[in-house]
C-alpha cells in the first residue's frame, strides 16, 4: 500500500470468490487520514477489476466506532494532495461514487460510531443495518462550523426526506439504531447478538445470485435515485473552503480542548460536546 511501512488500516477477507469483507481498523478511534484513503481508494480498484466479486460487507475491528470523522492530526495538505480518481472527484468523494456504481452490493454493518465519513459510507452504500444498542450515525460539521465534504446533503433528502435531512445535518446530534431505521437513514436496526448473522446470510444470498441479474438491477435502481456528480463536488468544495474559517478554527479548538481525537468521553459522547459548545460551555 502506497510504499509505506505503516500497519494497514484496512483488511479485506474473502469469504467467497464472491463474497468480500472489508474492516477498517485503526484504533483506538478508526478516524480517517490520507493512509486510510489511499488504501481504501486501492480496494474499490481492486473490486472494480474483479469478475466474480457480488457483495462487499463494510465492518470493524474497533470497539464502539465503525467508521469516524476525519483525522484532525494528520497533515491536511497530504490530503488534498492525493490526486482526482476516475470520476473527476477528489479523493474521498470519488471512493463514495464508485461504490454506489459498482456492479457490486455493498452494505454497511454498523456497530459502534459512524460519524461524518462513517455515515457518508454507510449512505454510498445500497444497504446498511445497525446494532441497535452499539450504533450511533452523525453528521457532526456544523455543530464545529463545518459543512460536510462526503455528499450528505444531496443524498439525505432523498434517502429520508428533506425535513429529517435537515434535522440530522443541523442538529450535529447522535443518531441511535432505532431512530436511524424510523428516520430511513439504514435499512433497519437490528439487536446486537443477531446483527452479523443477519447480514452475512443476506450477504451469502445475494452473492449466490447472477452477477449479471444484480449489477442491471443496481444499474437502474441508481438511475431513478442518485444525486448527480455535481451535487457531491459542490459539497466538498464547500467543506474545504469551511475548514480554514475562523468561527470552524475556534471551535474545533475548544473542542480539543474537552478531549476531542482521543479515547474518552468526547469521542464517545460526541453530540453531547456539540451541544455544549453551541451554548459556550
Amino acid at each position: 500500500m502506497h510504499g509505506k511501512t505503516e500497519k494497514a488500516q484496512i483488511r479485506i477477507t474473502r469469504s467467497s470468490s464472491s463474497y468480500w469483507r472489508v474492516t477498517f481498523d485503526n484504533p483506538p478511534l478508526n478516524v480517517m487520514g490520507p493512509q486510510l484513503v489511499r488504501e481504501f481508494r486501492e480496494i474499490i480498484t481492486a473490486v472494480e477489476a474483479d469478475k466474480d466479486v457480488r457483495v462487499l460487507v463494510f465492518e470493524s475491528a474497533v470497539d464502539g466506532f465503525f467508521l469516524n470523522h476525519s483525522d484532525f492530526k494528520a497533515d491536511f495538505k497530504e490530503l488534498t494532495g492525493i490526486p482526482q480518481g476516475p470520476t473527476g472527484l477528489e479523493a474521498w468523494p470519488d471512493i463514495l461514487v464508485r461504490i454506489t456504481h459498482l456492479p457490486v452490493v455493498s452494505i454497511a454493518l454498523i456497530r459502534g460510531r459512524a460519524t461524518g465519513n462513517g455515515s457518508e459510507l454507510a449512505l454510498a452504500c445500497d444497504m446498511s443495518f445497525a446494532s441497535r444498542e452499539k450504533a450511533l450515525l452523525s453528521q457532526w460539521e456544523v455543530g464545529v462550523g463545518l459543512v460536510a465534504g462526503g455528499g450528505p446533503m444531496a443524498r439525505l433528502p432523498r434517502q429520508m426526506g428533506r425535513q429529517r435531512a435537515l434535522e440530522v445535518l443541523l442538529s450535529s446530534n447522535d443518531i441511535g439504531g432505532d431512530l436511524a431505521e424510523a428516520y430511513g437513514y439504514v435499512n433497519r436496526s437490528l439487536p446486537d447478538g443477531e446483527l452479523d448473522g443477519y447480514v452475512d446470510a443476506l450477504a451469502r444470498r445475494i452473492a449466490s445470485f447472477d452477477k449479471w441479474a444484480i449489477a442491471n438491477t443496481k444499474r437502474l435502481v441508481n438511475a431513478a435515485s442518485l444525486p448527480p456528480d455535481v451535487e457531491i463536488a459542490a459539497g466538498w468544495d464547500t467543506c474545504m473552503a469551511s475548514i480554514p474559517r475562523p468561527a470552524a478554527q475556534g471551535r474545533i479548538k475548544a473542542l480539543f480542548e474537552q478531549g476531542f481525537h482521543e479515547p474518552g468521553d468526547a469521542e464517545d459522547r460526541l453530540g453531547i460536546h456539540l451541544g455544549h459548545l453551541a451554548h459556550g460551555g
